[in-house]
């Protein structure tokens, strides 16, 4: 216990480097780029006096424009058939109101605001309330499950709210204090602090593109969406998920950085119902000890490139297998995620420079950022008739589509199994991530192929799947 109350005093020390007062990094909504401004000094306070500074400014700045957002939808339940039996019938169906609690932040003030995806994922109604506890109703102006981020819209009827500026300048620092605002456990408007733990985590998380802003500002349920802002009072993530064994804060969270914000934000501003981000490419894996040693690097760092998958932009900029992902635009990269985050928040269209290890020394290649291809043409559709298929909704894979749905890309073109909602598909164990490669030993490259077979008048069906890298063939009649 004297530990902690030695370290207590340290803490609130550090709030003496901050200035809330003072300029902001940060840019509005809408704003183009700003020239680079100068790195915040940053410095120990220098007497007792110090130590009685306080969070109080950044929190008056910040807090205004901070919501709780609220949602829920109605789902009819399902009847027991035993309870039904013993009961006398009527015990449990009918309908049930389900319900999220979450928080976000304002950044536009005709009300525009960013919150978590899975705060409103399938939900039908969603209120927001603000600061001064006034509720409005929110439609959804872009949902983005992939970085787990959707951009809400009340009607303020003219009125300006207060706005949080987005600083996505990418200054932040392991070390630096945040703070992190939201309505954990429904408990109202709540402030906690603390620092940046660790920076481009990348392989955490549900979502799957992120690099994570690691912290130990206690985050709890009720404040997904909510803002982690810095010393200026400026949104730098976005609260999104924690790591924890008993489910609430063990001093593990994270937060979406604010660069993946802005571009989730721009986008929906622009009238897009999607975000489209650029796609490298590229497989590979991180670069071990023993990997760097094997090509003469002096220590272990950097992404090992497997494939180069045909056309792409990683294969147009002159990326070869062998070679070693070391930054691209200057960011560090180390795994996978670490690439794809670092081209994907970029402009498609970017010229984005790229430094690889290759034969025993370091160069640099110039990537254009492009979306991923579409090719084939998604052409998803659910299958009905008297055949196996029916009930399962397929689709085409691409890049495109293997980015959406997070499915490996270089395990070869074909049509994949999205969804099974009943009927024969269920019946004979297809499952969501199943391609189907055969069909009455025709095979099967595309939907239409599919759709074709599916329609041969036939009582006898030989199927081959691939699940998980293996191919299964079954016989089936009726």
């Amino acid at each position: 216990m004297k530990t902690i109350r030695a370290l207590l005093p340290v803490v609130v020390l550090l709030a003496a480097c901050s200035n809330p007062a003072g300029p902001s990094n940060a840019q509005s909504v809408g704003n183009g780029p700003v020239p680079d401004m100068p790195q915040p000094t940053r410095r120990a306070p220098a007497d007792a006096a110090s130590m009685k500074l306080s969070f109080s400014p950044v929190v008056k700045k910040a807090a205004p424009a901070v919501v709780n957002v609220a949602s829920r939808r109605v789902v009819q339940r399902r009847v027991d058939p035993f309870w039904d039996f013993f009961m006398g019938g009527g015990g449990q169906g009918g309908s049930q109101v389900q319900g999220s609690l979450g928080s976000g932040a304002i950044v536009r003030a005709d009300g525009v605001i960013i919150t978590n995806h899975h705060n409103i994922d399938g939900m039908s109604d969603i209120t927001v309330q603000l600061a001064d506890r006034r509720e409005f109703p929110a439609t959804v102006l872009l949902d983005d499950p992939r970085a787990d981020l959707a951009v809400l819209k009340i009607d303020t009827k003219g009125e300006k709210l207060p706005v949080m500026a987005i600083d996505d300048q990418d200054q932040m620092e392991v070390g630096d204090l945040v703070l992190a605002l939201g309505n954990p456990f429904g408990v109202g408007q709540t402030v906690t602090n603390g620092i940046v733990s660790a920076l481009a985590r990348t392989d955490v998380g549900a979502a799957n593109f992120g690099s994570y802003i690691q912290t130990d500002a206690a985050i709890n349920p009720g404040n997904s969406g909510g803002p982690l802002v810095d010393m200026d009072g400026d949104l730098v993530g976005i609260n999104t998920f924690i790591i924890s064994r008993s489910g609430s804060s063990s001093g593990v969270g994270f937060a979406i950085p604010a660069a993946v914000v802005r571009q989730v934000v721009s986008a929906a501003l622009g009238g897009g119902h999607s975000v489209v981000r650029p796609w490298l490419g590229v497989k590979g894996q991180p670069v071990t000890g023993d990997i760097a040693k094997s090509l003469g690097m002096s220590a272990p760092r950097g992404v090992l490139v497997a494939q180069v998958y045909p056309g792409s932009s990683a294969d147009r900029a002159g990326l070869k297998e062998g070679d070693v992902i070391l930054s691209i635009d200057g960011r560090a990269v180390n795994d996978e995620g670490g690439g794809a985050f670092a081209i994907g928040t970029h402009k498609v269209g970017d010229r984005v420079p790229m430094q690889i290890h290759r034969n025993d020394r370091e160069q640099t290649l110039t990537v254009r950022a492009e979306a991923a291809p579409e090719v084939p043409a998604r052409d998803e559709r659910t299958l009905s008739g008297a055949n196996p298929f029916n009930g399962a909704t397929v689709v085409n894979l691409s890049p495109a589509v293997a980015q959406d749905l997070d499915v490996d890309p270089f395990v070869g073109r074909g049509v994949l199994v999205t969804k099974i909602g009943g009927g024969y598909a269920a019946n004979i164990g297809l499952q969501p991530g199943d391609f189907i490669r055969e069909v009455n030993g025709r095979a099967v490259n595309t939907v239409a192929d599919l759709n074709a077979a599916a329609k041969l008048p036939t009582r006898n069906w030989v199927v081959t799947i691939e699940r998980n890298g293996q191919r299964i063939t079954a016989r089936f009649s009726g």
